[in-house]
């Protein structure tokens, strides 16, 4: 693997870094890890008319330094552990809870322990019907996971940690409180019906807020679940086509991305109950893969096929959002995205993760490039440590079956000559 800082618009797929030796094969040891750091030492970039994710979105201004002249961080150091769950199956998607890591791969789930790397558990082995893991969040002491049988499996972990499976939704007990009404059911195509809470196609995300559990699929739709007692209490179709991303802010409101290149903000007007559309956000020229909030909702950020990550904007605090910008340096479509505190995390089907920091007047700045992946990056996970002000974690979890954690160690630069300097020479 290696890891490299760049000039945000001008590092390529030419660029050179110091190799970091590959993990050995990991055959059936599912706790088996590897790790190793190192600090800076030099590294190239291209020209700004070779990086091909400036040729997306001309329209829309670059929020990029090209040569910032202050900096709230540098990446200083940086610390990589691997783990393959299952050497040659991918990784569907990855999720944080607590000291826990949860990755997917495709339909079984393992748990470890985030600072040792030790697997704690493996669920949902025997359920290969359910298709892929896509999406994997966590409510009220519970784990759910997003599935392509149209399903999402609830889950709580025992006081030995291990799993036990609790129900699927639509639960048994709210089918049958609607399948005898007429009205409960949709039509799905022709001649074919089934109850408006259940989904028709893969479950693609889940995002949760306080009570209520928010899933979006490949059929269209957003739904809406109380936590409690698992009910599916709205269902909206919200897209023209596939959705892929679904995220939700402190105050409920709800954005999601989908494959018609739009993103639709979803709320509850005052003193109504049921969500509907606030606004609908078109920039993007192709399928949008991945949404993420910074930390008070006021600002989103959303990927696409076109290689470019852009920043919208509320507009007087309210539900509306402009465009205010946009990130370029991948080389391929944004998969998925993640932010902790200033920082922007991004990873793409280029197989690299890039790590942001915002700066002064809405700039922004790529602190680093990881790589190392041989195949898209398909989920990120970001933390702050809790007793390291300045360590970030980011894992990755790759097509390639691969997960990287890695340990980053931001440091305040002294002077703005210093901080160019740190930013342009190191490499892992």
């Amino acid at each position: 693997m290696k890891v490299g800082s760049c000039l945000p618009t001008c590092l390529t797929s030419d660029d050179s870094a110091v190799p970091f030796p590959r993990s050995p094969s990991h055959s059936d040891n599912r706790g088996s890890t590897t790790s190793s750091s190192n600090s800076s030492s030099d590294t190239s970039y291209g020209g700004l008319h070779t990086n091909p994710s400036l040729q997306t979105l001309p329209s829309v201004p670059s929020l990029q330094y090209l040569f910032p002249e202050t900096l709230g961080f540098s990446v200083s150091h940086v610390t990589v552990t691997s783990i393959n769950p299952r050497p040659e199956h991918p990784i569907t998607c990855i999720a944080v809870q607590g000291n826990f890591l949860y990755a997917a791969s495709i339909n079984e789930v393992n748990v470890y322990d985030r600072q040792t790397s030790t697997l704690l558990d493996v669920f949902n082995s025997q359920g290969s019907s359910s298709g892929s893991v896509k999406s994997i969040t966590f409510c009220d002491g519970k784990i759910f996971t997003a599935h392509q049988d149209c399903k999402i499996r609830v889950w709580q972990m025992t006081v030995a940690k291990k799993h036990k499976f609790l129900t699927a939704l639509p639960t048994v007990n709210d089918r049958l409180r609607r399948f005898i009404l007429p009205k409960n059911y949709v039509n799905e195509r022709r001649h074919v019906k089934r109850l408006w809470i259940e989904h028709a196609d893969a479950v693609t995300g889940l995002a949760v807020n306080k009570c209520l559990i928010y899933s979006v699929s490949w059929d269209k739709t957003l739904k809406i679940w109380r936590a409690s007692d698992m009910r599916c209490l709205q269902s909206i179709k919200a897209h023209d086509d596939a959705i892929n991303a679904v995220t939700v802010s402190g105050d409920a409101t709800v954005y999601t991305g989908s494959a018609d290149r739009r993103i639709r903000v979803w709320a509850k007007r005052t003193g109504e109950k049921q969500y509907s559309l606030m606004a609908t956000l078109e920039k993007h020229k192709s399928a949008v893969n991945a949404l993420a909030l910074n930390a008070d909702g006021s600002m989103l950020f959303s990927g696409a096929c076109d290689r470019s990550i852009l920043v919208w904007e509320r507009e007087d605090s309210s539900n509306y959002m402009a465009v205010t910008g946009a990130m370029r340096g991948h080389g391929k479509a944004i998969s998925c995205l993640t932010s902790v505190s200033d920082l922007l995390m991004s990873g793409s089907t280029d197989q690299t993760v890039r790590i942001w920091q915002r700066g002064v007047e809405g700039k922004y700045w790529c602190l680093a490039v990881l790589e190392g992946h041989l195949k898209p990056v398909k989920s990120l996970t970001a933390v702050k440590d809790e007793e390291e002000s300045d360590v970030i974690w980011i894992s990755s979890g790759s097509l390639d079956g691969e997960i990287r954690t890695c340990k980053v160690w931001l440091s305040k630069p002294s002077s703005p000559l210093s901080s160019t300097t740190d930013i342009l020479k190191w490499t892992l």
